[in-house]
């Protein structure tokens, strides 16, 4: 048995996954994005809760200028990634996609780099923070719930025998769908969801102008007893046993991936690499909560451990 760090590991081997999957590369090849993505993610949340402020992104303080700084970095490491791609062979993946759309959208030259970046940074930001961040709330939460880890391994190894499961055997694994989603309601990727009014609305008895900027609490609806019962704080991944349309008086509320026209183009990506590392993992090895580990969850853009996940992982 040996006591292993995983979120390091996790966020490492999921922006492996995500740059081969999407654009053709390798993470020691976009390395330097992922770094700068991080670095973004620590410096964003101390300005984050003010956006309803619009004044203050444009101060020069230094906060807002680390965030100009590294979205410069960013953004010009894409566009190298773009410019190779340009020079090299077409391939069938999402960054070709993503170049193939802005090349036929007709929009002007900083429009469409504009759009390309931006398309692009969403999905890096995927593999470094969301993904991660799941399946390590998920294998801790196994970890401290054996019965529960034991139910989903027997699943996983009469379902696939331990080997990479196809796509055509991932739908079959209930448990293990309904253990990521309660991990996800319990921990999900973010905090909060945002959106404008675009026009005057009424939202019940609140009349809320034009250009308001509303937040939804996320964690506060995810775990809201009037929504999913007295055992809202607790792991019961039974609950969607019947699917999210049970588990939920509103079921809209249940929002790991966002809601509306914006919701996660990748969430699908985000379940199938979710299904496939936790059943592999499961096939091979147990896990238990290490005397390492201290319980502090933390909003950085996403909602994870401040001090890491520290597990006891012993081979089968």
């Amino acid at each position: 048995m040996v006591d292993i760090r995983i979120d390091e590991d996790l966020r490492r081997f999921f922006a492996d996954v995500i740059s081969k999957a999407c654009f053709g590369s390798t993470y020691s090849d976009t390395k330097e994005i992922f770094v700068r993505i991080r670095a973004l993610h620590q410096a964003m949340p101390n300005k984050s809760l003010l956006v309803g402020l619009p004044v203050l992104k444009y101060l020069p303080t230094y906060s807002n200028r680390e965030i100009w700084k590294l979205e410069k970095e960013i953004r010009m490491l894409i566009l190298k990634v773009v410019e190779e791609r340009r020079r090299g062979a077409r391939q069938r993946d999402l960054l070709q996609t993503i170049i193939d759309g802005a090349n036929n959208s007709g929009l002007r030259s900083e429009s469409a780099t504009n759009f390309i970046v931006d398309n692009c940074k969403n999905i890096y930001l995927s593999g470094q923070g969301v993904t991660p961040m799941s399946a390590c709330w998920t294998l801790l939460l196994l970890a401290a719930h054996p019965d529960w880890q034991a139910r989903v391994r027997d699943e996983v190894l009469e379902i696939s025998g331990g080997h990479l499961p196809n796509p055509d055997v991932l739908p079959k694994m209930k448990l293990l769908g309904m253990v990521i989603k309660e991990a996800m309601r319990l921990y999900p990727a973010f905090g909060f969801l945002s959106r404008e009014a675009l026009e005057d609305i009424k939202l019940g008895s609140i009349q809320v102008p034009k250009g308001t900027n509303i937040w939804f609490p996320i964690l506060a609806l995810h775990r809201d007893c009037s929504l999913w019962g007295p055992d809202a704080d607790e792991f019961c991944p039974g609950r969607f046993a019947k699917g999210v349309a049970a588990a939920c008086k509103v079921p809209q509320l249940f929002m790991p991936f966002g809601a509306g026209s914006y919701v996660c183009a990748g969430q699908h990506l985000a379940m199938t690499e979710l299904k496939i590392v936790t059943s592999l993992l499961l096939s091979k090895f147990t896990f238990s909560i290490s005397p390492k580990y201290q319980h502090a969850p933390m909003f950085r853009l996403n909602i994870e451990p401040e001090d890491g996940v520290n597990l006891l992982v012993k081979r089968i």
